[in-house]
């Protein structure tokens, strides 16, 4: 079974992603891409299989994504500036 520094991959990985989250506050997508791994396997390991590991971190954990929720229109907004900015000095 593959390990991450000697670890059950499987089984500690929610533990191992959802303490790189809460360290950097980051979001899924950005846990994904530091992990090498799908949004969607981030998203399922932080919300389903870490409440039954560990319901302290999965509180905290969804107190970040929690708000990431209610930021990512803003987000979203700043990314479609850039993107316009740049084909703007393009021209």
């Amino acid at each position: 079974m593959k390990t991450i520094a000697g670890q059950d991959i499987f089984h500690d990985r929610p533990v191992i992603l959802a303490k790189y989250l809460i360290e950097n506050k980051s979001t899924v997508r950005d846990t994904a891409k530091h992990f090498g791994i799908s949004k969607s396997t981030v998203h399922k390991d932080l919300t389903d299989k870490l409440k039954n590991l560990d319901i302290i971190l999965y509180y905290k954990v969804k107190e970040i994504l929690d708000i990431n929720k209610q930021e990512r229109h803003i987000r979203g907004g700043e990314a479609t500036k850039i993107k316009y900015e740049k084909l703007k000095t393009k021209i």
